[in-house]
């Protein structure tokens, strides 16, 4: 008789007690740290030789505190998430993202017609480019929260197409992680570990390129092979029970739709015009950011544009497509946002929300409905908001027993007395560790660089490995480690067990963890530009 599986919380608030267990058998310690400029912004950083032991400080009732603390650490994610269910839910009332779906689908059995796209596998071209625009977006701006407002999307998708939930994460955060561990050009990784480190910024692009590759291939080939499996059998899949919800939603959202458009839905679009011509006015010009390079582009207007043809053109055939159309430019201003405005979670809830708002007057909702929809949708993703804030407190306990800077400590004076290789692959396996404690790509830069980078001059390792290191060390883990709330965000809003998750998931880790490790080799065997 097999013993039931523990709840995602049970897990979660175990890994919170043991977090509170090592604080009493770690010492206490704490690195001094001071504030300068890396690109041009502030960051704060570790003092190289200012570790000094301190009292520690056991946590014992703080596990129950820890929840707290660690809701009001993650508030930003946890907010967005419910902004991003209520403002979906909105959406989905409409049947707009069902007839998207099924519209989808239709023109995917067209492609089957052709001989060689048929041979070749339409569903595996498809998979194939939703993945790479997202590796794309992970390895340029390091899009990582932004995951989670295509899982409401890519998860039913998915399961339409005879998939489960768990490639409907793969295509999306899954494949947006594979480029945040190539991280060609991410400003917030190699940008800061580089800055730290003195190095030109997004140097050594050449090598770094070549292991983007790399890496999606091996990636997208294991997502696109385990599809495959599950399309052939889908109770194969770790997550069939679980998607049962999933299969429910499809069935009951299969209703017969009634195609129109009302007056409610012209008036919309002539409002949101009137307003994107406004802001083209007002930002003729947009400085696009990719890596160190700066593009001046009329990206609002051109997208006002568009947006007016593209919305009229629907608007003509339902409002059902015209709300896909402001789903379709939602995410073209969330790409200008973020890349030309420096926008993060704060900015991009705020749009969605706009999304939910104008789809519901658009469909003809009253302001009541529109709430009502609204607070639906908020309650339906509320566990997965609730147990980013539980993930949090493992952090919570770890900062407050006074051992993160005592563990960071340990780990790098591990690497004294190591050849080239030996130190560069002890600096990996440190950073995948630290990883797990810190998931935050930036702030581990901080912390970890001002130490790695002057040490590597000591056994003349290059610091370029040293960063390459940190790059592929912060990458892999953040699609198994409990203490992201982005991870457990996505799974959330997926309704994916935890340990469904981490079964699936581990041996896929395991694999690019070794090949991050292998693609280490040639920084500190051959002669490589930048290096």
């Amino acid at each position: 008789m097999f013993k039931k599986v523990p709840h995602t919380y049970v897990i979660i608030f175990s890994i919170i007690i043991l977090a509170a267990i090592l604080t009493w058998f770690i010492p206490g310690g704490e690195y001094s740290r001071q504030t300068i400029l890396v690109n041009g912004i502030e960051r704060t950083v570790i003092e190289k030789g200012s570790f000094e032991y301190m009292d520690s400080q056991p946590q014992t009732w703080q596990i129950f505190e820890a929840f707290f603390q660690g809701f009001v650490n993650q508030a930003g994610i946890i907010v967005f998430i419910l902004m991003i269910g209520g403002a979906f839910w909105v959406v989905n009332s409409s049947k707009a993202i069902d007839i998207g779906i099924f519209s989808f689908l239709q023109f995917t059995k067209k492609l089957e017609k052709n001989k060689l796209l048929k041979n070749t596998g339409v569903n595996n071209i498809i998979l194939t480019m939703i993945m790479l625009v997202f590796s794309v977006f992970g390895a340029v701006f390091g899009m990582s929260e932004e995951t989670i407002a295509f899982i409401i999307i890519l998860v039913p998708l998915s399961i339409s197409m005879g998939y489960d939930s768990i490639v409907g994460v793969s295509i999306s955060f899954v494949a947006a992680g594979l480029g945040f561990a190539g991280a060609v050009l991410n400003p917030f990784t190699i940008g800061i570990a580089q800055g730290i480190s003195d190095l030109p910024l997004f140097s050594g692009f050449g090598y770094r390129l070549f292991c983007w590759f790399v890496i999606n291939l091996i990636g997208i080939t294991w997502i696109l092979r385990y599809a495959s499996k599950i399309r052939k059998n889908p109770k194969l899949s770790p997550v069939y029970d679980t998607d049962i919800y999933w299969r429910n939603r499809n069935a009951t959202e299969k209703e017969e739709v009634v195609y129109s458009t009302p007056r409610a839905a012209w008036y919309t679009f002539i409002f949101i015009s009137i307003g994107l011509v406004i802001f083209s006015w007002i930002y003729p010009f947009t400085e696009m950011k990719i890596g160190n390079s700066i593009n001046i582009l009329p990206t609002i207007p051109i997208s006002t544009v568009l947006f007016i043809i593209i919305g009229f053109i629907s608007l003509r055939k339902s409002v059902h497509f015209f709300i896909l159309n402001l789903l379709l430019f939602t995410i073209v201003f969330l790409i200008v946002g973020v890349m030309g405005y420096a926008w993060y979670i704060e900015e991009i809830a705020s749009l969605f929300f706009a999304l939910g708002l104008f789809s519901g007057i658009a469909f003809n909702y009253d302001a009541n409905e529109i709430t009502k929809q609204f607070l639906e949708g908020a309650k339906d993703i509320m566990s997965a908001a609730l147990v980013v804030g539980l993930a949090g407190g493992i952090l919570v306990v770890l900062e407050d027993g006074k051992i993160i800077d005592t563990i960071l400590y340990k780990v790098s004076t591990s690497m004294e007395g190591m050849g080239k290789l030996g130190t560069v692959s002890v600096m990996y396996v440190i950073q995948n560790i630290i990883n797990v404690i810190i998931p935050s790509g930036s702030a581990k830069a901080a912390l970890t660089m001002p130490v790695m980078a002057p040490f590597s001059d000591l056994v003349n390792l290059s610091r370029q490995a040293t960063v390459m290191a940190f790059q592929f060390g912060d990458g892999f883990t953040n699609m198994i480690t409990p203490t992201s709330g982005v991870l457990i965000g996505v799974l959330g809003v997926a309704k994916i067990p935890y340990d469904s998750w981490v079964k699936w998931v581990a041996p896929f880790i395991l694999v690019l963890v070794i090949l991050g490790w292998l693609l280490l080799i040639p920084t500190v065997t051959m002669e490589l530009d930048g290096f």
